[in-house]
């Protein structure tokens, strides 16, 4: 039976608290589109997209007019495309992501993730040629996003990939520089990636995913620091009961849209993420969550602490709240896209240091944060490292989203527009780790890696 109170307590999130569906993506296997012939692969890829999700947008649009409740992005997810065009040269990449882009445009969904390759012990050819067309797949597209799985807890890190995504990034920067280096914004590097992340970039289909899919952000940092605010000083376990309770409630919202969403599309439903996932509007910030807990600032002494509670709580009210929880699912703390991180990070308080410690609790990692033009790749490429060994040892997701804005420096600003914010220019180390990141091969999986 419906409770009016819980309908009405809905109403005023959505209204006051910027409670939304942050994103309801479809997963297409792309395995039957495979074809020696690039063109035949192409007209194969675009007509499986566009028939599989035709009616994707139409029906979060009715969803929204039905339940009241906005449905921020439509996007989809497709098959690693390192698989789908194993054959092709990087040129005939960069001509498959314009594909997707053209799906992507007249869908009229605003990502469409998976041009991506899994390279944790290896490289198969297609996976190698993917990643040297990756700069040139993002200065061409405008809605396509890139992942690059370099490490796995049960694998090691491949620190030849690590190398190599670093000079990535570096030509991803430089092409897109008129843009304020926007092309990195579209690439990430994982650790343990999941197969069902609905969150761009790193959203695939993954290859242990139905041949198509509904899966569903969900978020609300306004939420959750509205409800923390309001339970004022309580001790610890109390405040962790609030997070839970309205965590629970939040996720209850994305688990009728994705029921809902997968019926009328005739999909299977997948997950819901359950992450918090802060936006640059005011009132959405996952920082704001962490200082309505009693921090001055974020990035202060006990933020990692604060975060943790955060995430657990969230993640516990969650499950809860429904069957299938997966993605990322916890609190993201992307600095573009969280004034309350920008803030923090303009003040000095908020460093790349504090940012990594906090990622060993939270759900993905280093995100949306950008350092100086003339940063050399083996430094972007030891930032990835440090972040990705973190997920190793800890047998979790983690992922660099790192943007060498060309042209600009510290005091600085870039900006990108949309839910991707702006961001100030951060400062990183001047001494080199070339050395270190030039020696190749891979670091061995961690002792617990062996469990069976």
């Amino acid at each position: 039976m419906l409770n009016i109170q819980d309908i009405l307590e809905t109403i005023r999130m959505i209204r006051e608290e910027n409670l939304d569906i942050r994103t309801v993506t479809m997963g297409i296997s792309l395995f039957d589109c495979i074809s020696d012939d690039p063109d035949r692969l192409e007209k194969k890829v675009y007509d499986k997209i566009m028939t599989s999700a035709r009616n994707l947008v139409r029906v979060c649009e009715d969803l929204e007019n039905t339940y009241g409740i906005p449905i921020v992005n439509k996007r989809v997810s497709v098959t690693p495309i390192s698989y789908i065009g194993s054959g092709l040269s990087p040129e005939g990449f960069v001509r498959l992501a314009r594909v997707l882009d053209r799906a992507a445009c007249d869908l009229g969904v605003n990502f469409i993730g998976g041009y991506s390759a899994h390279v944790q012990k290896g490289a198969i050819r297609g996976a190698s040629t993917l990643i040297e067309s990756i700069p040139y797949a993002m200065a061409e597209t405008e809605r396509v996003c890139s992942s690059i799985n370099v490490a796995t807890t049960k694998a090691g890190i491949n620190m030849d990939a690590v190398r190599r995504m670093g000079e990535i990034i570096k030509e991803a920067a430089y092409l897109t520089r008129d843009r304020d280096s926007i092309g990195c914004a579209k690439i990430v590097v994982f650790a343990n990636i999941p197969e069902d992340n609905p969150f761009m970039a790193g959203a695939v289909h993954g290859i242990g995913e139905p041949d198509t899919v509904i899966n569903v952000g969900v978020s609300g940092p306004g939420v959750v620091a509205a409800a923390i605010k309001e339970a004022g000083d309580c001790d610890f376990s109390v405040l962790a009961e609030t997070i839970k309770r309205i965590a629970f409630k939040i996720t209850r919202v994305g688990q009728l849209i994705a029921s809902e969403a997968a019926n009328r599309l005739g999909v299977p439903y997948g997950i819901v993420d359950l992450s918090l996932a802060p936006t640059p509007a005011a009132g959405d910030s996952v920082a704001e969550i962490l200082e309505n807990m009693g921090l001055e600032v974020t990035g202060t002494h006990g933020t990692t602490a604060a975060l943790a509670l955060l995430n657990d709580a969230v993640k516990k009210g969650g499950v809860m709240a429904s069957n299938h929880v997966g993605g990322l699912s916890g609190a993201f703390i992307p600095v573009s896209e969280d004034r309350g991180m920008i803030s923090a990070v303009d003040r000095g308080i908020l460093t790349l240091e504090k940012l990594e410690a906090m990622t060993a609790v939270c759900s993905v990692g280093l995100d949306m944060f950008a350092v100086p033009g003339d940063t050399d790749a083996s430094t972007i490429s030891g930032i990835i490292a440090d972040e990705i060994s973190i997920g190793v040892v800890n047998n979790k997701t983690t992922a660099v989203r790192v943007i060498p804005v060309y042209g600009k420096n510290v005091g600085d600003y870039c900006e990108f527009g949309g839910l991707l914010g702006y961001a100030p220019i951060m400062k990183l180390k001047g001494e080199s780790c070339a050395r270190f990141i030039n020696r190749g091969g891979r670091i061995p999986a961690p002792i617990h890696s062996l469990k069976n």
